[in-house]
């Protein structure tokens, strides 16, 4: 959030900015367990996606089925750029500390961009089901709150 709110000309467009984000967020979530649920009913699953796997059999569910898909996607395609240039300015600090600002380097910010892109498809492709990420996350993210987190704080 921080590298966004520099970006911008006065700091208290970074208000504006988040309460925007957050309605568009909340709004594509809203229509996308709306959808599933007028498309799917009461057989609607955990993850949402695994009922994109089976065919509607009227128009009006194919109809909100594409709905559906196409939000997601468009959720996709506004979170996956936000995630990535916080990603790639933190890995650009970490891995030249001494060169000059990632947007002033063009082939460095393409190469970074690239890496994260190859690493982001394989792992899409590499991983069949989302949940083993979240268990990993969710195991790997509560040990690093509570112990490497302060330890590397303290030994900083």
């Amino acid at each position: 959030m921080h590298p966004i709110g520099f970006e911008l000309g006065k700091p208290s467009e970074m208000t504006k900015a988040v309460r925007i984000a957050l309605i568009l967020c909340a709004l594509i979530y809203f229509s996308i367990g709306l959808f599933g649920y007028l498309l799917f009913g009461d057989s609607t699953q955990s993850d949402i996606l695994i009922n994109f796997d089976h065919n509607a059999d009227s128009s009006f569910g194919s109809l909100l089925n594409t709905l559906v898909r196409l939000s997601y996607a468009f959720h996709v395609m506004l979170a996956f750029p936000l995630l990535n240039f916080s990603l790639r300015t933190n890995i650009d600090e970490f891995f030249f500390p001494k060169r000059p600002l990632l947007a002033t380097d063009n082939k460095r910010f393409v190469f970074l961009t690239l890496v994260l892109l190859v690493f982001s498809y394989i792992a899409a492709v590499a991983i069949p089901d989302i949940w083993f990420i979240f268990q990993f996350m969710g195991s790997t993210s509560a040990v690093c709150l509570a112990f490497v987190f302060p330890g590397s704080i303290v030994l900083r």
